[in-house]
């Protein structure tokens, strides 16, 4: 009976250390405070003079207020439900990562190259980040980096963070016993926790992640600042499109007032006016119908106007500009619907920030006039479209010259005008009063209405054994140069898998086009664009083919000699890694390796002494096989 009981315990013993030893480092939970990129518990939040960019809500729940940043991608809480509540939750946050177990100790200095893996790394007092810290996951996008700091945390200048195979700013975490001071050009990434201590930021550096503080001010200048993506995080879409109707044909319209120009204007798209004459325009330079009175055309135009205007009207806004005439300066947006309640000025240069989804949407309205300065710019990024940007503005438009503006502008009860060298990526829509431009280029994201380059019939996508089969088909193609095929493993950032060349073919017949993927991932993301022999790009749609997981797919690991060895087949072709673990949980080997199809044999390079060993095959951020071995 005796012999039972020892055997259980010993038995309880190991698959408990077992699962000690290999029980993934658990991430705190951050609650609302999530939605905040800079925040004190108690303390003043303040950006000394120089502009910051800032992404996430900003605030304080007591001790002072924030201050000096202008306009924000984000809300300001100071002492509201929404700082209270965030409060609590960096409260809970911070006992958890306070109480976590270190399984990991660490000398004061980090940085300088070193490569360091999932795990709670404990600095006993004062600590600093100099020149570049690696951040490796081994492919494993949930893994997480505690690093426990039991006094201040500095960094030097230029000092930087890297996060490679997969790691995520967002699954780094930072509890500081002190004060943090970041010298300037600092790139830091993870969620940063100072107790009881300020927070300093130098001018030039960046912060993809969090930084609170339970007991002290925030003082940052000139940084950028935003929250990270993953973990969880809602991928933006924004607000819904309004529909256009007969609207979308049009690059220049007004539902009542003349629409004139003078200079060399070029336009892609329809011109006219639903009450009052369309002039000044040159047919040759026009890809479009020229409405030089009203139509049929324009009276439906006019009509899906109005229902475009109050939809965008009724539009809730979710972020509010509080500083309109400072609009712009570097300022960077993510899909939403904004605010600004009054006249706003566009100065410098504006960033539309998709974060890789290009169906998000932007609204943003403004109450009272708006106006461009010289050489001001709207740009988009990260897979933003301008077809999917909308400016409602209740009064004057004024762009001014050389501009470069993307979207669609709905102007209402003002004069609209655009001036010499304006780029407009989009449309400009005047609902009750005249429209003018002055040697401007403007394309609407619909093209010429009347020309299709082609007629979609499908795009369709699914797993022929070990590859995926990629179909499309066409009618109607003209100037139709090629077809690009983008690929990705999360639907948000995307890469160029293909391109094939289209028929020769022209006119009604149907075309049909295949691709084969060999290499696919066990969840894959497909879009297709076409593109004509003028360059122009007209995307269709973005399909999703998911794969059997470990298909056909074998192995078994075994001790021979001082080695232990690998077998598999039947693996998707890629990169994968190799890991051999004590039964302890100490990692004694990791190593690359090639996978394929076809039958492999490994030799793992570490020799082996008595006892047992876990293995581990990884590819792609998933564990594709655990066994266990033992030299006896």
């Amino acid at each position: 009976m005796k012999k039972n009981l020892l055997i259980i315990a010993q038995t309880f013993i190991i698959v408990f250390v077992t699962h000690l030893s290999f029980s993934q480092v658990v991430a705190p939970p951050l609650g609302s405070s999530a939605s905040f990129v800079l925040f004190s518990s108690q303390g003043a939040v303040t950006n000394g003079g120089v502009k910051a960019i800032v992404t996430g809500n900003v605030g304080t729940n007591g001790g002072g207020s924030t201050t000096g940043f202008g306009n924000v991608n984000g809300v300001i809480h100071d002492g509201d439900a929404a700082s209270i509540q965030a409060a609590a939750d960096l409260l809970i946050a911070y006992n958890q990562l306070n109480a976590t177990t270190a399984t990991n100790a660490h000398a004061p200095g980090l940085g300088g190259g070193e490569t360091l893996f999932t795990g709670v790394y404990n600095i006993g007092g004062t600590s600093f980040l100099d020149l570049t810290l690696n951040l490796d996951a081994q492919g494993d996008p949930n893994a997480v980096f505690i690093f426990k700091i039991n006094g201040a945390f500095s960094t030097n200048a230029a000092a930087k963070i890297k996060l490679l195979n997969g790691a995520q700013a967002c699954n780094v975490f930072w509890k500081v016993e002190g004060k943090v001071d970041m010298a300037t050009g600092t790139y830091m990434r993870g969620n940063i926790i100072a107790n009881n201590a300020e927070i300093v930021m130098a001018i030039n550096d960046t912060l993809e992640g969090r930084a609170f503080s339970t007991t002290g001010a925030i003082t940052v200048a000139g940084i950028m600042a935003y929250t990270p993506l993953g973990c969880g995080t809602v991928v933006l879409s924004g607000p819904v499109a309004p529909t256009l109707g007969a609207t979308a044909c049009y690059a220049l319209f007004s539902g009542s007032g003349n629409v004139g120009n003078s200079g060399v204007t070029y336009v892609t798209g329809d011109v006219g006016t639903n009450v009052g004459a369309t002039a000044g325009y040159n047919p040759l330079l026009v890809a479009g119908t020229i409405h030089t009175s009203p139509d049929a055309s324009t009276g439906q135009s006019a009509t899906a106007l109005t229902t475009v205007y109050n939809y965008l009207t009724a539009q809730p806004h979710d972020i509010q500009l509080m500083f309109p005439a400072l609009f712009g300066n570097g300022l960077e947006l993510t899909p939403h619907t904004y605010l600004m309640n009054t006249a706003a000025s566009l100065t410098d240069t504006v960033y539309l920030n998709a974060l890789n989804n290009p169906n998000a949407v932007f609204i943003i309205k403004i109450n009272g006039a708006f106006a461009a300065a010289v050489n001001s710019k709207v740009k988009l990024v990260n897979g933003a479209q301008a077809k999917n940007v909308y400016w409602l503005v209740e009064g004057t438009v004024d762009i001014a010259a050389n501009s470069v503006f993307n979207g669609t502008i709905v102007g209402n009860n003002g004069l609209v005008s655009l001036g010499t060298g304006v780029i407009i990526n989009g449309r400009v829509l005047a609902t009750n009063r005249a429209l003018n431009t002055s040697g401007i280029n403007a394309v609407s994201p619909s093209g010429n209405c009347s020309v299709l380059p082609v007629t979609w019939l499908y795009f369709r996508g699914k797993p022929v054994q070990k590859d995926v089969l990629l179909e499309w088909g066409t009618t109607n193609e003209m100037n139709n140069g090629f077809y690009t095929i983008e690929k990705s493993r999360d639907g948000q950032r995307f890469e160029t898998l293909t391109t094939v060349n289209a028929t020769k073919a022209v006119g009604p017949a149907e075309n049909n086009y295949s691709f084969l993927d060999r290499q696919p991932f066990s969840l894959n993301y497909y879009r297709i664009s076409q593109t004509d022999k003028d360059g122009q790009v007209n995307p269709y749609n973005t399909i999703m083919v998911k794969m059997s997981n470990n298909q056909g797919f074998d192995a078994r690991s075994y001790v021979q000699g001082s080695y232990v060895y690998l077998q598999t087949s039947g693996t998707t072709a890629g990169n994968g890694t190799i890991e051999l673990y004590s039964i302890e949980g100490k990692r004694m080997s990791s190593q690359k390796v090639m996978l394929t199809r076809e039958p492999n044999l490994y030799k793992i390079s570490y020799p082996v002494q008595k006892g047992m060993y876990l293995i581990h095959l990884l590819s792609n951020g998933k564990k594709l096989y655990t066994g266990k071995v033992m030299q006896r």
